[in-house]
């Protein structure tokens, strides 16, 4: 995987103005993120078509990536709601032991210490475990167009144990993308959402990447 290759964006001779309508769509509340995670995944498309050139996708298509986006956000709130529930769980429990008092607050105090520390060590797994799925959850719906698609467990973890480093690094990359999102700051919050919108094109092509490499590893049908 040549990861150099989320550069493929300064290729294309509209990259500021696509990615700069892309920063003024995440000003939507709500709707303005999920229609760039689609417009993102037009890329990871693209590139799973075997498209090498013209991979950064324009405007014209609004619609189109918001149902994309869409699809692929109740993909990502299914796998993450764990998560959700997890942080719930552990702001409630602190709550509960303020409300008892003498020995039962002292018991359910060391409760909420080890349940806490439970809940992180989960926390922490759950989301390395989320974070080499992701990719090819999203890689699925953008390929397919269908919502189900990115819950066929089987060929989702097919694809990340095809090709497990490349995931890995996908990995790395999104966390390397959050860091570039957040040099943002610098500029304000203009640069902020800027950066965010260059780190999600840069993460749709990594997608897209290790899909290709998973497919061309996986034993033929």
């Amino acid at each position: 995987m040549t990861y150099a290759r989320g550069l493929y964006i300064f290729e294309d001779s509209e990259w500021l103005k696509k990615v700069g309508i892309a920063a003024l769509v995440f000003l939507i509340p709500l709707l303005g993120p999920i229609t760039v995670l689609g417009w993102s995944l037009a890329v990871t498309k693209r590139l799973a078509e075997g498209q090498t050139t013209d991979l950064l996708p324009g405007w014209d298509n609004f619609s189109e990536h918001m149902t994309l986006g869409f699809k692929a956000f109740v993909v990502g709130f299914a796998y993450s709601l764990p998560l959700v529930l997890i942080s719930s769980c552990s702001n409630i429990l602190p709550i509960i032991a303020e409300n008892m008092r003498g020995d039962m607050y002292d018991v359910m105090m060391t409760i909420t210490m080890i349940v806490s520390i439970c809940f992180s060590c989960f926390y922490i797994l759950y989301g390395i475990a989320l974070g080499l799925v992701m990719p090819a959850a999203y890689a699925q719906v953008a390929v397919t167009g269908e919502v189900a698609a990115g819950f066929r467990f089987t060929e989702i973890f097919a694809l990340v144990k095809a090709a497990i480093g490349a995931y890995v690094l996908v990995l790395v990359g999104s966390i390397a993308a959050g860091l570039v999102a957040t040099l943002g700051i610098i500029a304000c919050v203009i640069g902020v959402i800027f950066t965010a919108a260059l780190a999600y094109a840069i993460m749709g092509h990594f997608y897209g990447q290790a899909y290709n490499v998973a497919k061309a590893a996986l034993p033929a049908a």
